[in-house]
């Protein structure tokens, strides 16, 4: 047994040399296991660096590959320290904007500061009052811009765009949105189609847009990958140099080891598209769907086991087998690593509600569903979404286009935001909706009840956060990307234009042309309440009745009248105009026909004792109803359901044209097609008549001979142009021939669809050969008529009067190429041109859901004028001028109807239309 030693040791006691006592044996094994552990980390940094250096390439790829399986896109730390941004042009000079007034985006875009913005070096270099010893290093370059108190927002971001894919004017040889080659194909890349060279860029930037997601269309399930542009040109003038924070795979195939991967973006579609063009049925797109996700869950399952193995140490492995992946669904997998923000085309609940489960089933997060017109009638799936509920990115009122639109309502913007849903206005920009007015569509949802904030934010920051930019772009911070718009009026007030427009701190207009504004245009409109249309909306899902109801009493009076507009002859003029509130006055109609007009003294009405039917316009007016042209309305209830509709309409140089009795060729009547008590309805027959029989449903059965002059297709132009002036000077005895005739006599009017300026001058050329020969005075009119304003002086001389189709023109086609598209791009717009010029000008639509924005579309026009158009002048546009034009032979007051709004005129943000008070079927509708 060995005895303890001593608590103290003398030199002298000190244990012989080899004899180990129990402490020091504990002190020994301690330092070796610390030493050791040591030296075997630092063999195992070497070995593993040794090793990595001696493997093949393959395994050496494979490797990082791992280490950067688990990495998430987003920017670093200190990205918003950086001191100039990758997009900076050389040259570029800095800028200070002096007296800004700045929406901000942040709090929620509730902010708003007055101060100075300094951009340099492509980024937002500060916000306030920028430092006199900063300026001073700046001085000789600085330029400097006092903005004068304006509105100044971010750039516009567009969510959903095609510019670049679908072309503009729309051309085959550039038609590069869509595959047809299948219906799962997630490989697929915009970048790959992007043209440079189309006319939307520009269109699109003097509207604002700064940045849009370009994405493939619809046809398919699985279109392919979006990417994320800046619309300036560049030095290189590529597609690739347009990019904005490109993903690394567009160069390497697949991501290697990097500090951070980059957000990617994969487009989806739902519902009646990818069904109509594979002749699928919603299971079977589902099933699609499904299919492709289980592909890519394999090949994540197979990389995640294999990269297990090769990190806990398998070198046998990764020396022989390679990383597995596929070069087709790489994209997919990127979805199941949350790699890629899922943009969803999906219309109905029915789909809305299949995606979301599948976004659970494959665990992936839904970044935004677009169109969605039934998502604000189920909140609550939504917010059942894998990981957080999806952004819904819509149309502010575009609906009714094909059934799983059918449902759309002015009102789910507002619906959405109220369930906490982010909200964002998109413009589908292509040949058919353009982003140039993509701030319309917040105004719009604005108007129908979206808070001030969210309008604004739904076309900036909320898009710019939901593509994974809001890092760089959508909020005016220091330290993001200098993109911004100074604008000449309240981004939220009707005809509000850029001034300038910054892409990374580079100004975009060169000559801006700017409209003086009045103070009113400086503040958000006081948009009307549309509560209890917003519920019975959510009520009545989506349909909603829309039939008047008739005034209780035959007499109905109108107080707080502030203006009242009425037809005289051919013009409209104002007739009445209160100073002031105090002055407001009254409107006396007795059975649909307005009596009186003024004080209640000057009308002899006591109100309180009168038995009339009260209603309080609170500021509002009466003027003229508007007429609606150049859309199928009330022949067909939607565009792509052929059982809605009137039916296709025989071209006689393409086919035969039935017969009637006698062998004449028969020439159609669109009032023989009419379907009344659609939900788009509204045009030259009354919207209230329940059916063409109802007394004064129909104002003029037959009112012009209808033609079109195109370069779609055959026969050609020549052939189209000597058929008419053959049907002209020869006419026969049929039919058709004695229309003919009466329009060469001058008799009726002839109206011509024709867009080109060449077409439409070798039609005046026509009107005159036609003239001398009958020594009559045709009457006609263009209808399109984009490139009319070319030849204004001549149309003007050989009174020809033309409808433009749409009021606000971009070249959808060849033949419309030619666009004068108003500020800040030109002087004036072309409707503009033609008026200077004594022109009779109507506008009209392409669409039928457009038909409700015509009084917008007119108080545009009035507000582009800069005080040179009257009201009156600009609500001719959509109703005497447009009847004249069409040859409406109908001119007593007795028989035109009265639109009376609440809160302000017609053509402004701040009235709501309340009742129409109609002369022909002599009642009040209150709606």
């Amino acid at each position: 047994m060995t005895k303890g030693l001593p608590e103290t040791l003398e030199f002298s006691q000190r244990p012989r040399r080899g004899i180990l006592t129990p402490h020091i044996r504990m002190l020994y094994v301690y330092s070796f296991l610390v030493v050791a552990g040591f030296l075997f980390y630092l063999s195992q940094g070497f070995w593993t660096t040794y090793s990595t250096a001696r493997l093949p390439p393959h395994a050496t790829v494979s490797l990082a590959r791992c280490r950067s399986l688990h990495a998430k896109p987003g920017p670093s730390r200190d990205f918003h320290k950086r001191s100039y941004s990758d997009r900076f042009v050389e040259g570029t000079k800095p800028t200070l904007i002096k007296n800004a007034r700045i929406w901000t985006g942040d709090a929620n875009g509730t902010e708003v500061v007055n101060a100075d913005i300094l951009l340099d070096k492509g980024i937002i270099k500060g916000i306030g009052r920028v430092g006199h010893a900063h300026l001073k290093m700046l001085r000789d370059d600085l330029v400097v811009l006092d903005a004068k108190n304006a509105w100044i927002t971010p750039g516009i971001v567009d969510l959903h765009s095609h510019i670049g894919d679908s072309p503009l004017p729309d051309l085959n040889g550039a038609q590069d949105d869509n595959s047809l080659l299948g219906p799962i194909q997630p490989w697929l890349r915009a970048l790959d189609g992007l043209n440079t060279h189309d006319d939307s860029y520009l269109l699109s930037i003097a509207g604002g847009v700064t940045t849009a997601l370009v994405l493939p269309g619809s046809a398919n399930a699985i279109g392919g990958q979006g990417f994320t542009v800046k619309l300036r040109s560049t030095p290189e003038r590529s597609p690739s140099s347009m990019l904005l924070e490109p993903p690394y795979q567009i160069n390497s195939s697949f991501l290697e080891e990097a500090e951070r991967p980059r957000w990617r973006q994969m487009k989806h579609a739902c519902g009646e598209n990818p069904n109509g063009v594979y002749g699928y049925t919603r299971m079977d797109t589902v099933w699609a769907f499904r299919q492709a996700y289980n592909k890519a869950r394999e090949i994540k399952d197979g990389q995640d086991q294999y990269c297990n193995d090769v990190l806990d140490g398998d070198w046998a492995k990764l020396t022989k087998e390679p990383f597995p992946e596929d070069l087709q669904w790489e994209a997919m997998v990127d979805i199941l690593r949350g790699r890629v923000k899922v943009q969803v085309h999906c219309y109905e609940a029915v789909d809305l509600d299949d995606f979301v489960r599948l976004s659970q089933e494959f665990q992936f997060p839904v970044a935004a569903f677009h169109h969605a017109h039934e998502a604000y009638l189920v909140p609550d799936v939504l917010k059942k979404a894998y990981e957080h509920p999806p952004a819904v990115a819509m149309f502010a009122a575009v609906a009714r286009y094909k059934r799983e639109a059918y449902r759309g309502s002015v009102f789910a913007p507002r619906v959405l935001a109220q369930h906490g849903l982010p909200v964002v206005m998109k413009s589908d920009s292509s040949a058919a909706f353009h982003s140039r007015d993509l701030l319309f569509e917040a105004q719009q949802a604005h108007f129908y009840g979206l808070p001030e904030n969210l309008a604004i934010a739904a076309v900036t920051s909320t898009p710019a956060e939901v593509m994974g930019m809001g890092h760089r772009v959508g909020y005016i911070k220091e330290g993001w990307d200098a993109d911004l718009v100074i604008w000449d009026s309240h981004p939220l007030a009707l005809g509000a234009t850029p001034i300038q427009v910054f892409i990374d701190g580079i100004p975009q207009l060169s000559s801006p042309h700017v409209v003086e504004k009045p103070k009113a245009f400086q503040v958000s409109p006081k948009v009307p309440n549309f509560d209890k249309e917003a519920k019975d909306t959510v009520n009545y899902e989506g349909l909603p009745p829309l039939e008047p109801e008739e005034a209780a009493h035959d007499a109905v009076v109108f107080t707080g009248v502030k203006s009242v507009y009425a037809r005289t002859n051919d013009s409209v003029d104002e007739v009445f105009l209160a100073e002031d509130a105090n002055s407001y006055g009254i409107v006396v109609v007795e059975k649909g026909i307005m009596k009186c007009f003024g004080s209640s003294s000057q009308c002899g009405m006591d109100l309180s004792e009168s038995s009339a039917t009260i209603v309080d316009l609170n500021g509002g007016a009466l003027s003229p109803g508007l007429v609606t042209y150049g859309a199928p309305i009330g022949l067909e209830e939607i565009n792509e359901e052929p059982s809605t509709r009137d039916g296709a309409v025989p071209d006689p140089l393409y086919q035969p044209v039935p017969k009637i009795v006698g062998g004449d060729g028969a020439l159609i009547r669109a009032s023989d097609g009419l379907q009344f008590g659609g939900r788009d309805s509204l045009t030259t027959f009354s919207t209230a008549a329940r059916n063409k029989l109802s007394e004064g449903a129909v104002i003029q059965d037959v009112n012009a001979l209808h033609v079109s002059v195109r370069h779609f297709g055959s026969p050609s132009v020549s052939t189209q142009i000597g058929t008419l002036r053959h049907l002209l000077l020869h006419p026969d005895d049929s039919h058709a021939g004695k229309w003919f005739k009466n329009v060469a006599e001058g008799e009726e009017t002839l109206v011509v669809e024709a867009d080109s300026a060449d077409v439409i001058a070798t039609l005046v050329s026509l009107k005159k050969e036609v003239e001398k020969q009958y020594r009559s005075k045709v009457k006609l009119t263009i209808s399109g008529g984009i490139e009319a304003y070319l030849l204004a002086k001549d149309l003007a001389h050989a009174d020809v009067g033309v409808i433009q189709v749409p009021a606000r023109p971009f070249p959808a086609v060849w033949e419309q190429r030619r666009i004068s598209p108003g500020p800040p791009l030109t002087e004036q717009s072309s409707i503009l041109t033609l008026l200077e010029h004594n022109v009779t000008v109507g506008v009209g639509i392409t669409e039928n859901w457009a038909a409700q924005n015509t009084r917008f579309d007119v108080g545009w026009i009035a507000i582009e004028a800069g005080g040179r158009l009257s009201k009156g002048q600009a609500l001719a546009l959509a109703s005497t001028n447009l009847e004249k034009l069409l040859g409406g032979k109908v001119k007593a007051q007795s028989a035109h109807d009265l639109v009376a709004t609440r809160g302000g005129e017609l053509l402004d943000f701040e009235s709501k239309v309340v009742a129409v008070i109609s002369p022909r079927r002599g009642v009040v509708d209150l709606m």
